[in-house]
């Protein structure tokens, strides 16, 4: 017995050797040692300011054992500059961004290339984590700084600060025809200080965007997690979280003078659980079917949650927007509001050349009223009007 426990212990300790530490100060130097970076192995990066690199990780790491692309010392490796491409791109399995910070640095779209500071593309059990973006600047509308796409699962995104930053979306969640990424985990994040963008429609400044085109793909099933993170002062948009894409969740996250909402623009069939909402301009803002909206804490806004008007009902019809229906609303607590639960906004509202009806064959009023939805033990202190059915 104590010959294999011997035994186990060399195998460990060999194991543990095999394992590699690399510097780097380039991206070059990346590529030089890229191909032959194995499970355990770690790179790190230099302390140091750079400007845009174009580093592509395809490298295969385990669940014990993830590759590591990390800052010598975290908050002490610094990228600035313009980009029109991604500046770290995650294609592999099982690999790991820490410790970076971003700042300064402008995204654009030219002649079809588009500036990321972070993708995880087709990547699976990749993550982005402990890393810091501060005053970066979209210079073309709806682009994030963070995206993950392509035919990817179980990515993830945690423990990063977003702070101050510009015209931006800050993380996006990209849902095409073809497969989409799934079972993203978007969890222990901070969102701070974001001041409204600068579109003349007022648009394209999420904090979170799972999904881009609810009218036509809205069905498509994404299943991210939205969990735990922080929202302070995000004003960029109407939209703080904007979900798109069907059977998400989005979990005890903290919302606090946010000038907007939690919104379910489309999608179907999504968790909205236990989140705090304090001083938004409203709480959380509904439309398409089968969402379950529980256990949330809102305060101190004008309407706490809201079932809006459609053109169109259920999942089989097209609409611009879905009215909001099947739906399970209940064991909020709603306190401090002019309204608790407005069943009916934007009722009548008409949408004649505010968006394109070849490519979305929609009726323009938004004349469907909520139906079948239901509430129940819900809690309401200190509410102007408890449900209002408009």
């Amino acid at each position: 017995m104590k010959k294999l426990f011997i035994t186990a212990l060399l195998i460990l300790g060999a194991n543990a050797a095999i394992c590699k530490n690399y510097t780097i100060h380039t991206e070059q130097e990346f590529n030089t040692i890229s191909a032959q970076l194995k499970p355990g192995d770690n790179v790190v990066i230099a302390n140091g300011t750079y400007g845009t690199w174009s580093l592509v990780a395809n490298t295969i790491g385990t669940a014990a054992k993830p590759v590591t692309i990390k800052a010598e010392t975290s908050g002490k490796v610094i990228f600035t500059g313009d980009t029109d491409h991604p500046m770290f791109q995650l294609t592999g399995e099982y690999t790991t961004l820490s410790g970076l910070t971003f700042t300064g640095c402008n995204i654009a779209k030219i002649n079809k290339k588009e500036g990321l500071l972070v993708e995880l593309f087709n990547s699976k059990h990749c993550r982005l984590t402990d890393c810091t973006f501060t005053k970066n600047t979209a210079k073309t509308q709806f682009m994030p700084i963070v995206m993950i796409s392509g035919n990817g699962e179980y990515n993830r995104v945690d423990h990063c600060n977003f702070t101050a930053n510009v015209d931006n979306q800050e993380i996006q969640i990209r849902i095409n025809k073809e497969p989409s990424p799934q079972y993203t985990l978007i969890n222990n994040n901070t969102f701070k200080n974001k001041e409204h963008v600068s579109w003349k429609n007022f648009n394209g400044g999420e904090c979170v965007q799972i999904g881009q085109d609810p009218i036509l793909l809205g069905l498509s099933i994404s299943k991210t997690t939205v969990r735990e993170n922080t929202f302070i002062r995000c004003n960029g948009e109407p939209e703080v979280i904007s979900n798109k894409s069907s059977q998400n969740i989005i979990a005890k996250n903290y919302f606090e003078d946010c000038e907007g909402e939690l919104v379910m623009r489309g999608g179907h069939d999504c968790l909205v659980d236990s989140n705090t909402i304090k001083g938004n301009t409203c709480g959380i803002r509904v439309n398409g079917t089968g969402h379950t909206i529980t256990n949330n804490n809102i305060s101190n806004v004008k309407t706490g949650i809201r079932l809006m008007y459609g053109m169109a009902k259920s999942k089989t019809e097209i609409g611009f927007y879905i009215a909001a229906s099947d739906c399970v609303i209940k064991n909020n607590h709603i306190e401090n509001c002019t309204t608790g639960i407005l069943i009916g906004d934007s009722k009548n509202a008409d949408w004649t050349g505010k968006f394109d009806t070849v490519r979305y064959p929609s009726r323009v009023m938004q004349d469907v009223a909520p139906y079948n939805n239901t509430l129940s033990n819900n809690v309401f202190v200190g509410v102007g009007t408890n449900v209002v059915n408009n």
